[in-house]
């Protein structure tokens, strides 16, 4: 009897909402399907990796905005204040054994497939490494959970289950199968990229197992380091100390080893700094950094990124302004010859008094730029103007005057609050809270924020900053100073700012990360891996690492004193995040679902899991 393929019953709606670069994803298979039929057709067989490809979407993505504000990189200006506070058990918890049994199911099909040798070694590959970044997602929330290899389970009612319950592996062994699968479909998969970086090659298999071998690393070495380590006795949680030095070793190498590929660069082909980082992160065409994206195509395939965080003055819709970067990131980035990058926003007892908005930021790391629009800057050719309010003189003190976004003094005609904002009330529905927009990832392309198109902008999961970022800080905890500074200079040479001459440090390698791929989905895990979350995000109001801080600029409009006209800035606590993020030790692992743990006795609790 033939046995049908359920995990091949996908609408159109399902399919056309996974990733896309090309035809190679506009496949659509809407009907429940034979064996011989999906296997005995090269398209279909595509079809169905391609449906593998669109179920990997994990923690910050372009789809899902509101997964940015739990961070120390934006809030939200809708509505009113978020109470997000506590890291819930379950944050970004990937548990997705249903997907690795169809990735299993696809591979064991495979086999006797229509495809030539070449075809099969090269598809099989794909769906290998996918399982394995599945792999990887599972183990950097919840350490070693089992796994179960090639293996495709049957299940009929009133069997036997005993067979299906496989104990959880180590968290060594868990990193170690994710680094030994890389290894091995690295020599399956091609060494170029198809169009758009979507599919999986040589080098995101060597990506992913130098992040991989990194993250192992860190938790050898940072967890030993604390007061208490989190661990289970038989290793489901927890790296030995020992383990570090090669797990480090096999990171660096395999980020030199993506470097002398020859086929990714760390791309730097255009003049102005902050065009050139924009280019490389956001824009696909002749695109020479990014390894592994996942992609977007229209007409089917389009997300809302743009339209939901486009200023309101620019807008082509009716979304605009959702998400908009904190200060805390901003001041993130130095300056190009100074490494301290916060805003000069008082001289002594007094205000900074400056020209125009722009003047506040100059001199700053130039990937600021291409990564948060300013106030003052320029997007799709047009300014965008962000002004708080006025300042008048009331009896030698400053006093804020504002007003309706948009809206003129009737007798002068001036704006006082413009139309984005930023307002600190949570009435003003999508008018900027923070005083910055959301640069990275933006399209400026006309039309991509329209609710009837929308934008194909990809999102980066491996690119060749994080390559070099991975070389950098693997050497400089090998003890390998000058390479540490040679790799990490060539990101800070690629940004536009000073290259560092002295012994780096991890807070080197924590900083530059931070400015380098925010908003990437790194740096939740970052702080993870180093067990620096508990510290940064400690629930402490006087904490400006755990609090988000804003920026309301205001001109001076005051004849009577000499810095009328000028431009003024206050810093403040963000009114719309109301709490210090909260990071406990229990976050640094996921807990398991109590409906796992009732199916599967085998399996054991994580650390402070009652």
């Amino acid at each position: 009897m033939k046995k049908f393929l359920s995990y091949t019953i996908l609408s159109s709606t399902l399919l056309f909402s996974v990733v896309s670069c090309s035809d190679f994803l506009d496949r659509d298979p809407d009907q429940i399907l034979t064996e011989d039929q999906v296997f005995g057709d090269p398209n279909m067989i595509k079809s169905v990796l391609a449906n593998f490809y669109g179920r990997i979407d994990w923690g910050q993505h372009l789809n899902d905005i509101g997964s940015y504000v739990c961070l120390d990189e934006a809030l939200r200006s809708d509505g009113g204040p978020d109470e997000f506070r506590i890291f819930g058990d379950g944050h970004w918890r990937v548990y997705d054994y249903g997907l690795i049994r169809n990735i299993n199911q696809f591979l064991q099909g495979l086999i006797t497939s229509a495809l030539s040798e070449e075809e099969k070694a090269s598809i099989g590959g794909e769906a290998r490494f996918i399982r394995a970044y599945i792999y990887f997602n599972t183990c950097k929330g919840l350490g070693g959970m089992p796994i179960v290899g090639d293996e495709v389970f049957e299940y009929t009612p009133g069997m036997d289950i005993t067979a299906l319950q496989y104990p959880r592996a180590t968290e060594v062994e868990m990193y170690d199968y994710i680094i030994s699968e890389c290894d091995e479909v690295a020599t399956m998969l091609p060494q170029n990229p198809s169009k758009y970086a979507a599919r999986a090659t040589k080098g995101a298999a060597l990506a992913l197992k130098a992040r991989a071998a990194l993250y192992a690393a860190s938790i050898a070495n940072y967890n030993n380091k604390m007061a208490n380590p989190i661990r289970t006795d038989n290793g489901e949680v927890g790296i030995p100390a020992e383990k570090a030095e090669g797990y480090y070793r096999i990171a660096y190498e395999t980020a030199l080893q993506i470097i002398n590929l020859g086929v990714y660069t760390l791309q730097n082909n255009r003049a102005d700094k902050a065009d050139n980082f924009y280019n490389a992160v956001t824009i696909k065409d002749n695109n020479t950094e990014v390894i592994w994206a996942k992609d977007y195509k229209g007409p089917s395939n389009y997300h809302g990124f743009t339209r939901n965080n486009i200023p309101v003055s620019h807008a082509e819709d009716i979304d605009c302004s959702w998400l908009t970067p904190v200060l805390n990131l901003v001041e993130a980035f130095e300056y190009v010859d100074n490494r301290n990058g916060a805003l000069k926003l008082r001289e002594g007892a007094g205000y900074a008094y400056y020209n125009s908005p722009q003047e506040l930021f100059e001199n700053k790391d130039p990937r600021l730029f291409a990564t948060v629009i300013t106030p003052g800057a320029t997007y799709r050719g047009k300014t965008v103007d962000l002004q708080a309010g006025v300042k008048r003189r009331e009896e030698n003190n400053w006093k804020s005057v504002t007003g309706d976004p948009g809206k003129s003094f009737t007798e002068t005609g001036m704006t006082i609050t413009s139309k984005n904002g930023p307002v600190v009330s949570g009435d003003a529905q999508y008018i900027n809270k923070t005083g910055f927009f959301m640069m990275k990832f933006m399209d400026e392309t006309t039309g991509s924020a329209t609710r009837g198109k929308g934008s194909e902008v990809w999102f980066p999961r491996f690119r060749m900053g994080e390559v070099y970022l991975i070389a950098a800080e693997a050497a400089m905890e090998l003890g390998d100073q000058a390479n540490a500074l040679k790799y990490i200079n060539a990101v800070r040479e690629r940004a536009g700012i000073s290259l560092l001459t002295q012994a780096i440090t991890i807070d080197d390698i924590v900083q530059e990360r931070r400015v380098e791929l925010a908003f990437e989905n790194h740096r939740f895990w970052d702080l993870k891996r180093l067990r620096l979350a508990d510290k940064i995000w400690d629930n402490n109001d006087n904490n400006e690492n755990a609090v988000h801080y804003v920026l309301y600029p205001y001109l001076i409009d005051d004849a009577t004193d000499i810095n009328n006209g000028k431009w003024v800035f206050d810093k403040e606590k963000a009114y719309m995040s109301k709490y210090p993020r909260f990071f406990q030790l229990r976050n640094y692992y996921n807990f398991l679902d109590q409906g796992w743990l009732n199916n599967n006795p085998k399996l054991t609790k994580n650390p402070y899991q009652s």
